[in-house]
């Protein structure tokens, strides 16, 4: 969803990790209360960006963080279990990630291997 005011089109952004979202959006976005993003931010589930004002900034990323948390929480998890259910899933991508690397260099490096 875009949302248009004045002529500026927010929600638009190249970058998925680029705040565009004042906390109200946000908040609509991903059918939770404002409060709710603040406590979330506060236990340490994210921490969306802030303007030099320090008004947070919710990106696509934060959206689909927030959007995870509220799968959780249906699921009866705590935030504290939240909290750790997030990171060993950052842990998982890394570790993919750092895993398609290897990968990719073992390849490059056994094409140049002499037969």
């Amino acid at each position: 969803m875009i949302w248009e005011t004045r002529g500026w089109t927010l929600g638009q952004s190249d970058d998925p990790g680029s705040g565009v979202y004042a906390i109200s959006v946000a908040a609509e976005l991903v059918g939770m209360a404002q409060q709710n993003l603040r406590l979330y931010e506060r236990k340490g589930l994210l921490e969306p960006g802030r303007t030099l004002g320090g008004t947070r900034q919710y990106s696509e990323d934060d959206l689909v963080t927030l959007r995870r948390i509220g799968e959780l929480l249906e699921l009866g998890l705590n935030l504290a279990g939240i909290r750790m259910v997030l990171l060993l899933e950052a842990d998982i991508r890394r570790l993919q990630t750092d895993l398609a690397s290897a990968r990719t260099f073992a390849q490059i490096r056994s094409r140049r291997r002499p037969e």
